[in-house]
């Protein structure tokens, strides 16, 4: 598109994090012999003795490169654009992704499920606790902030409150439904998050460019 610039469309990443988000979740189940996508989580795909592990992982990888690299650019192309509180939950969001990327490859689950290892302590209960508050933080701020530039901002505003939202029905969800479910309502809060990076992704291409 005219007026692009290379950083705009390599924003795209966030996409493409997108794809090989979903590729990890498909394809590694084929490898994965008796996984029931309704009840198991997404990372038993990634546990060591899984299986699925060496191409799941390999796809994993893939998807945590492509939102780091997206997030990391769209920070920059915000960089004094809208208001302060927006920057700043996108600045969070960014490094959530980094938090993410980093914390789980170092500290992959020992088994599907929780095993109670070391590694499993660090990845349930250090990771994802991390990866949980502040995805939280950065999107309240995103919607604030989102909502004080009503006209440029506000749909980004939108898209963080309904991802928001998803995030909330996952712990909630697994309180109420059975656990023959917990799959469903645990990728409610997974996919919402990988979702909004793409979206993120696309407002660096279409909308950050502009003053």
């Amino acid at each position: 598109m005219k007026g692009k610039k290379l950083i705009n469309w390599l924003c795209l990443s966030g996409v493409v994090s997108l794809i090989f988000y979903i590729l990890h979740a498909v394809v590694g189940a084929r490898y994965y012999p008796g996984y029931d996508w309704m009840s198991q989580a997404v990372s038993d795909l990634t546990a060591i003795n899984a299986p699925s592990f060496r191409v799941a992982n390999g796809l994993a990888s893939a998807y945590s490169l492509f939102a780091c690299l997206s997030c990391a650019l769209v920070c920059i192309i915000i960089e004094g654009k809208g208001n302060k509180v927006l920057r700043l939950g996108i600045y969070l969001f960014a490094i959530m992704n980094w938090v993410s990327g980093i914390g789980y490859a170092l500290f992959p689950l020992s088994d599907s499920g929780y095993a109670g290892a070391f590694q499993d302590i660090m990845h349930v209960y250090v990771i994802t606790v991390l990866v949980i508050v502040l995805s939280i933080v950065s999107l309240v701020l995103m919607i604030i902030g989102g909502l004080k530039n009503q006209k440029k901002y506000k749909s980004l505003a939108v898209w963080a409150a309904i991802t928001l939202t998803c995030m909330f029905i996952g712990p909630v969800g697994m309180v109420v439904v059975p656990i023959t479910y917990f799959g469903i309502v645990e990728r409610f809060s997974v996919y919402s998050v990988v979702l909004f990076n793409a979206i993120l992704g696309v407002y660096g291409f279409a909308f950050f460019d502009k003053t």
